[in-house]
């Protein structure tokens, strides 16, 4: 057991403490994290994917109540007629399109027997870095649309709307705080206009279909919280190895007799030495 005594030393008991933390958030943040972004990232893609082929359907049918909201069937295609309600419209800021900052233009659609939902109309540019550009205005009366379903995102707390020249700007695509800034009721998704639809402004691609890293970062993790208490025991062993050595070379040290006695000691012993 004396070996293992050096274990309960507080350098040891430090280094035993950071690496079961390390480990600990390894297993229960780190690799959850990215597992769980790859897992979203795949979802996302098989509904991009599934989007392509599918015939648009009425709005109705994935949204047909006022609270309805639709995350399995985000980027599917839907079709809707009603009209717009520019009154409500409103600009979500610091986007970035394409790799460029844009403004994204949002406008509550009340659908003909169904409900009211946010559409996105697309992109502007600023101007003069920061400024709104003219904005054309919604078309009037009924119109049909195509669009796509989007999920609501979420509003980032310590950034409420505010009002600039005449426009409310927001810092998502927040059904609920658009809900609660313009006072129209909307429903839980969204919809993003496509190419040639009434009101449409500039279109974004839809994005591209890559799995991304985090499904490797996510094993690393795992591996990394695998790897540390292994690292700490080896050097715990190495150690513990090395102090055997040490005690083993000082015992050897100890048994070791003296030199050969010379006659010259020997007559010193008895006589004395001779100066």
């Amino acid at each position: 057991m004396k070996r293992w005594t050096f274990l309960l030393r507080p350098g040891w008991l430090a280094l035993a403490l950071v690496v079961v933390a390390f480990a600990y958030l390894c297993f229960t943040v780190l690799a959850p994290w990215q597992l769980g972004k790859n897992t979203k990232t795949t979802r996302e893609n098989n509904q991009i994917e599934a989007s392509l082929t599918a015939a648009p359907v009425p709005v109705t049918t994935f949204l047909p109540h006022q609270n309805s909201s639709a995350p399995n069937e985000q980027w599917r295609q839907v079709t809707a007629t009603g009209h717009y309600v520019a009154p409500a419209q409103v600009l979500a800021r610091l986007r970035v399109v394409g790799g460029e900052p844009a403004f994204e233009v949002l406008v509550p659609f009340a659908v003909d027997g169904g409900p009211t939902v946010l559409v996105d109309r697309g992109y502007v540019r600023p101007v003069q870095a920061s400024k709104v550009p003219e904005i054309a205005p919604v078309p009037t009366g009924t119109v049909t649309i195509t669009a796509r379903l989007r999920d609501s995102e979420s509003a980032p707390p310590d950034k409420p709307p505010f009002r600039e020249d005449g426009l409310t700007q927001v810092y998502a695509v927040d059904t609920a705080l658009v809900t609660r800034t313009t006072g129209v009721p909307l429903a839980g998704s969204y919809l993003q206009l496509v190419e040639n639809q009434p009101g449409v402004l500039g279109v974004a691609e839809l994005p591209h279909l890559d799995p991304g890293p985090f499904l490797s970062y996510g094993i690393q993790w795992i591996a990394f919280g695998i790897v540390a208490p292994i690292g700490l025991g080896y050097f715990a062993y190495s150690e513990i190895q090395a102090r055997r050595r040490e005690a083993a070379a000082a015992t050897t040290a100890a048994a070791k007799p003296a030199g050969p006695v010379t006659v010259e000691d020997k007559l010193a012993d008895r006589y004395g030495r001779r100066h």
